[in-house]
Formats: structure tokens, C-alpha cells, sequence
């Protein structure tokens, strides 16, 4: 066994033994599980050697220590090789490593933070870049340790969007500790990929948005290691280290030939003889400098006071007050007394009101202009490294990031994510605007919590208790102003819910969230006058809901009716139909009131009689349904 003493750099010829031995382990370690990508992990062997080696800077013993690099492998399908890499480093030994792709493994298929060493979940090509993006803006403007941001994408991944939209705003931020390495090994999953090994043609696009570029042979270890080399010494740019390879390389029968892809080699023990077979090499990685206490996760917010009582803005009842206003000065206030809030916002903070923390605490905020996937992917880097994010934009725009935000809650990463200009209530701006998918979009999310306030005290209490959750936090607000219905310091538990009108006679119970609540009530006002009492529940914990208190509903008046400013599927009608999914008594009608209609433009309440959500409207309906259930 070959051991690399730390701090001491192996010379090519060493480095060219590490290539190959972690092909070998790649090849074995997919013959072994019978699946996987080999010939894509065996492209970028002598890069990700060199970096193993020479350049990474991290303790795997202390995976949260503030100095250590962060390597990125957005080519996720490349998993033999980071395996590889950490069966070289000594953080697993060859029993895990030979359960890659089992039940029960950490070895997944495609990294995971199940490994400790993983920030972020990988597999969905055109989201690394974007995620790095994030941690390297984290350390230039949170933090001083001199971490850097180490990325290695494939070329197919460099035709996602997502890709342009993370190299711009690295370039616009200067984010010169960031490194992208791209693997150019002509082929993608069917064949060749746009721009085949034309370096050139990847480097001007790069130059374009300010990067410096340094186009290389791949398997040409002088130069990879001069490259990465060079890429720590660049100030001022981000670098992208654009290099050549074959894939399947050193191994003739599947070397640069299409049909390879995501499959063990065909003959394993052929293909590591002919790569000279087995090696023990393992490296002593490079430790970042300090004991990981003296620098790294001090941020300027801190001296605020991380621990410091939040004082959230309070309202009046009866005060109109919209409830994005609402949320704009409680992040603030948030931000007063916690160090570690951080806002993010895709050039609508003026329409958010994300503006409120910009102003307060301007070295924390963060614009990431009309890109909202860089905007998601940005929170998931800042929240890796130990920061709560809150990430706002147009409820309706975020569906465009609807990716990311799956792959987050992969991630188990934890996030506050806020959709303002929700439903039709928004009124003339039109379909486009509006946010009518949302709840529906995040309730699927795995392991997500989902909340709509109605009234200015509430939201403020809700976007302090979300910077104590877990996992993707959504809080859906509105444009238009709404009457305040509850006092400053009323509580509002996550999985809860509030009865706003009960009697022993209900005849029907109404469950709303947001706008709707209001015409809830005035319904139940209008009914009540003609004889017939109402029950309300405010259901703004759309997930979790409040099993206990809708199940009491349904017993006590035998007939729910969800109202929402929300498409019908996936919203609150959903979630309150869900509670008696699995054999619970269930009440006798549920009906579901929401936006069935393609809107248009009009005013607020156009829109809402237009869609039926209304007062009015909802009292009609209750009308017709009661006299169904007498008769």
C-alpha cells in the first residue's frame, strides 16, 4: 500500500497510479452492483486524482469543519468515482464500498448527503454549478474561511439553462473560489453531445460571462495539475478547467464508443488487467488550515445576536395590512435577532417585500435577478453552509424551479421558500401572475411544510417559527390588503388550525386559508342572519393539517366544504380529503370550492366571484347543500 503523506504533492507519475486505480475500483464497484456508470467515471479519473491529491483542502474526520473545500459532483451518474475517491482518502472501507447500489446503503446511485461528506444531492443534471454557485457566495460574502468550491460537470449538463444562469451570476459576483471542471468526453446517454470535444467552443461561452478559462488535455496530468493549480491562484473570476477526455478511458472496448453508457464494462476482470490491474494507493488528504474555531463561521449578522428575543411587527385588529407587508418586516425582525438569516430574491423584492430585510441588512441579502432556479439552487448551497434562507419571488414563478425544489428535499436540505401574488385575488395582472398550482406543488414535496396565512399578526408569527423547521418550509402570502382578525401575541403551531365561528348547531363547516378565509366569514355572517349557523376553520397549516380538528368537524356537522384560491387539485381540498383517506369516519358530503376557471383580467373580486370563491358565492352554494341535506 502507497501512502500519500499530508501536505506533500504526488508527481504525475503518482498521480497517474491514482487515475488508474480508481478506474479499476469504478469498473469493480458496478460490476459488483451490476449497474452504474463506469465509463463516465473512468473520463474524469485523472482530474478528480489530481484534485484528491494536490488540491482539495478537507478533514474527513470533520465534515462540518468551516475550512474544508466543498466538491461537488453535479455529473452524479459519475458516483463509482467519488466512491472511489473516498475509498482512496480511507473515509470508507471496501465492505461499504462493495454495497453500492444495495438497500440500505449509503452509496446510492447518485450522492446523497447520507454521506457526511455530500452537501447536496446530485443526479439531476444542471444543478451542482448552480448549488456551488451559492456556497461560494456564502464564504465571499458571509463568512472568512478561504474555502473553495470545487465542481465537476459533465458536458451534456452544460445545454441546461440552469447551467447559464449559475455561470452568469458567478461571473456578475466575481466568485473567483469557485472551480468548475468540465469533463468533455463527447458522449452523452444516446450519442454525441452538441458541442462534441470542441473546447473552444465551451471556453468562448465561459469568457462571455466573465470566467477565466483553461482548456486542457484530460489525461495529460502535467497539465491537469497545473490547471487546478492555476485555478487557485485566479482572483477576481470564477475558473473553469475545461478539459478533454474519452470516456470509458483505458479500457479499448469501451473507450469513446456510444452504447456504453450507465452499464457495468462488458468483461470486469479484462478491463482492470488491461488497466494494470489492482492497486492499494491511499491518500492523506489535505487538512484546512486551523482548528476550525478561529475563523470560518463568523458572519456579519452574528453580531446582531444569534440568540437575541425577535421582536415582530404588530398590528391592530380590524387594520387592513397585506400579508406580504406583513412578511417583509417580520424577516426583517427576524433578521435583527438572528445572524444567520440570510434573504434571497428574484428581482421582485419591491412586489415581495423582501426589500424591508434588504434595507436593514444589506451585507445578507442576496439579488438573484429573474432566475429562479439560481435563486432555489442558491438557498440549498447557503443552507449547507449553515445559513437560514428565506428565498421569495411570484407564487406562479416558482414553478419554473420546481426541480430544484424536489431535489432539495433529496437533499434533506432545509430552506424557507415564500410565494407572494397567490391567486386569482390578485386581480387584473392576469393568468400569468397567479399562483394557482403552488400548494399543490409544494405539498408533494417530500417531507415539506406548507403554510398560508390570512391576516398580518399571523403571518409575522409563522415566519419566526419557520426559521426553527426542517426540511422545504413554503409560505404562500398575498398582494391585496386583508382585514387583521387575530391579536399580536395569538400562537399559531405548525399542524394546527383555527375555528373562527362554532356553535352545537353547525350545519356545515367551511375550511379555508388566506383570502378565502375572509369570505368565509362573511358567508357564515350572511347565513347565520338567515337561520343558518356555520362553522369556520381557518386551515393555515395546509401540511401538516389538523387531523383532530377536521375529523371534529365532520362529527359534529357532517358536511365540509373546502374553499380555496387554488386550482382544485393538490390543494386544500386535497389535504382535507387526504384526513379520511384511510378509514376514519368520513363526513357525509365533502365539497371542494376552487378556481375551476381559466381567469382572465379583472379586479380582486371579480376574479373571486368569477371563480366562485367569493362570499356571495360560497353563501349561494351553502344555501343549495343544506337544503339537499334536509330534503
Amino acid at each position: 500500500m502507497t501512502t500519500k503523506t499530508a501536505g506533500t504533492a504526488l508527481s504525475s507519475a503518482e498521480l497517474t497510479e491514482l487515475a488508474q486505480q480508481l478506474r479499476v475500483d469504478a469498473v469493480r464497484v458496478a460490476d459488483t452492483a451490476g449497474s452504474g456508470h463506469p465509463t463516465s467515471s473512468m473520463s474524469a479519473a485523472d482530474l478528480m486524482a489530481a484534485l484528491l491529491a494536490n488540491h482539495l483542502r478537507y478533514d474527513f474526520d470533520r465534515p462540518g469543519h468551516p475550512g474544508n473545500d466543498r466538491l461537488i459532483f453535479s455529473k452524479g451518474h459519475a458516483s463509482p468515482l467519488l466512491y472511489s475517491m473516498y475509498l482512496a482518502a480511507g473515509a470508507i472501507d471496501e465492505e461499504e464500498f462493495r454495497t453500492y447500489r444495495t438497500l440500505g446503503s449509503r452509496l446510492e446511485g447518485h450522492p446523497t448527503p447520507r454521506l457526511p461528506w455530500v452537501d447536496t444531492a446530485t443526479g439531476s443534471l444542471g444543478q451542482g454549478l448552480p448549488v456551488g454557485v451559492g456556497m461560494a457566495l456564502a464564504g465571499q460574502r458571509l463568512g472568512s474561511s478561504p474555502y473553495r468550491v470545487w465542481v465537476l460537470s459533465g458536458d451534456s449538463e452544460m445545454a441546461e439553462g440552469s447551467v447559464w444562469e449559475a455561470i452568469e451570476h458567478a461571473g456578475d459576483q466575481h466568485l473567483d473560489s469557485l472551480t468548475l471542471v468540465i469533463d468533455v468526453n463527447r458522449l452523452g446517454q444516446r450519442g454525441p453531445t452538441r458541442h462534441q470535444r470542441d473546447l473552444e467552443a465551451y471556453g468562448r461561452r465561459l469568457r462571455a460571462f466573465g470566467w477565466h478559462t483553461i482548456e486542457i488535455d484530460g489525461h495529460d496530468m502535467d497539465a491537469v495539475d497545473a490547471a487546478f493549480g492555476e485555478a487557485r491562484s485566479t482572483t477576481r473570476r470564477p475558473t473553469a478547467i475545461i478539459a478533454g477526455t474519452r470516456k470509458g478511458r483505458g479500457v479499448a472496448a469501451v473507450e469513446d464508443r456510444e452504447g456504453m453508457h450507465g452499464k457495468p464494462l462488458p468483461d470486469e476482470r479484462e478491463a482492470i488487467e488491461e488497466l494494470g490491474g489492482r492497486r492499494d494507493i491511499r491518500v492523506r488528504v489535505a487538512k484546512p488550515d486551523g482548528d476550525g474555531t478561529s475563523h470560518g463561521t463568523s458572519r456579519a449578522g452574528d453580531r446582531a445576536g444569534r440568540g437575541a428575543a425577535v421582536e415582530l411587527p404588530r398590528y391592530d385588529l380590524g387594520e387592513e395590512v397585506a400579508t406580504r407587508d406583513a412578511y417583509g418586516k417580520a424577516l426583517a425582525a427576524l433578521g435583527t435577532a438572528r445572524g444567520d438569516v440570510v434573504a434571497l430574491d428574484g428581482e421582485v423584492s419591491d412586489s415581495t417585500r423582501a426589500e424591508f430585510f434588504a434595507k436593514e441588512h444589506p451585507e445578507r441579502f442576496f439579488e438573484c435577478y429573474i432566475a429562479e432556479q439560481q435563486l432555489v439552487a442558491a438557498a440549498v448551497g447557503m443552507q449547507a453552509m449553515g445559513h437560514v434562507p428565506y428565498a421569495s419571488t411570484f407564487a406562479a414563478f416558482l414553478t419554473r424551479a420546481h426541480d430544484f425544489l424536489r431535489m432539495a428535499a433529496v437533499s434533506r436540505a432545509s430552506l424557507n421558500v415564500v410565494g407572494s401574488h397567490a391567486g386569482v385575488a390578485i386581480g387584473q395582472d392576469g393568468p400569468s401572475q397567479m399562483g394557482l398550482e403552488d400548494l399543490a406543488m409544494f405539498r408533494s414535496l417530500h417531507g415539506s411544510t406548507v403554510l398560508h396565512p390570512c391576516d398580518a399578526n399571523q403571518t409575522a408569527q409563522l415566519v419566526a417559527t419557520m426559521h426553527g423547521l426542517s426540511g422545504v418550509r413554503y409560505l404562500r402570502t398575498l398582494r391585496g390588503k386583508t382585514p387583521v382578525i387575530y391579536g399580536p401575541d395569538e400562537r399559531f403551531p405548525v399542524g394546527g388550525s383555527k375555528v373562527l365561528r362554532h356553535s352545537d348547531a353547525d350545519q356545515v363547516t367551511l375550511i379555508a386559508a388566506g383570502t378565502t378565509v375572509h369570505e368565509c366569514l362573511k358567508a357564515a355572517d350572511l347565513l347565520g342572519r338567515e337561520g343558518i349557523p356555520v362553522r369556520v376553520i381557518d386551515l393555515y397549516s395546509v401540511k401538516p393539517v389538523d387531523e383532530r380538528t377536521l375529523q371534529a368537524a365532520a362529527v359534529d356537522t357532517g358536511c365540509l366544504v373546502t374553499v380555496e384560491d387554488h386550482h382544485p387539485q393538490g390543494g386544500i381540498g386535497d389535504a382535507v380529503a387526504e384526513v379520511f383517506s384511510d378509514g376514519r369516519p368520513a363526513p357525509k358530503r365533502l365539497v371542494r370550492l376552487a378556481v375551476g376557471n381559466m381567469p382572465g383580467s379583472a379586479t380582486p373580486q371579480e376574479q373571486l366571484r368569477a371563480a366562485g370563491i367569493d362570499a356571495d358565492s360560497i353563501a349561494a352554494g351553502l344555501r343549495l347543500l343544506v337544503e339537499q341535506i334536509i330534503n
